[in-house]
């Protein structure tokens, strides 16, 4: 608020396995190593949930609240985002994974067994059904429509304007 004389840049900078491992601070860790986490959506089929700070709030150049405001908030932000993903996570997975398991077993099930079964009949059965449609065009159909065609085909049309 009021006239800013000079730019301030500001980050938190945060070790990304150190703050994605677990909720216990940070500080007690400090002589634990890891190995490194897989990747858990190497597709990225979930890219478009990666959302940052700077995704949901931004100042213009124009409005800018106290820089530890901003500093606060960002760390407010990505504590809670983290905290409810964590506890989210925790009493929605196993249940979510049972009922997303039961319904790809049944679709799996319903298109090898069912599915694939009378797409693959359809497919061999089609070219009897090709050889008796052809058949019955060339019986009936074609010989109608080139009989219509030359009874049509002395007929002239003229537009004329009154």
């Amino acid at each position: 608020m009021g006239l800013e004389k000079e730019n301030y840049e500001t980050s938190i900078i945060m070790d990304e396995d150190e703050f994605n491992r677990s909720i216990e601070p940070i500080l007690s860790k400090k002589d634990k190593v890891y190995a490194a986490i897989p990747d858990r959506d190497p597709n990225d089929i979930n890219a478009h949930l990666k959302v940052g700070f700077d995704d949901v709030i931004a100042e213009p150049s124009s409005n800018h609240s106290f820089d530890r405001v901003w500093i606060g908030s960002h760390a407010v932000f990505e504590l809670f985002k983290y905290v409810f993903y964590r506890i989210l996570t925790t009493i929605l997975a196993v249940p979510m994974a049972f009922i997303i398991g039961i319904v790809f077993g049944v679709l799996s099930c319903i298109h090898i067994w069912v599915l694939m079964p009378v797409v693959r009949s359809c497919l061999m059965a089609l070219p009897s059904v090709q050889v008796v449609w052809s058949s019955l065009t060339d019986i009936f159909v074609t010989p109608l429509f080139h009989s219509m065609g030359r009874c049509l085909s002395s007929v002239h049309v003229k537009a004329m304007d009154n």
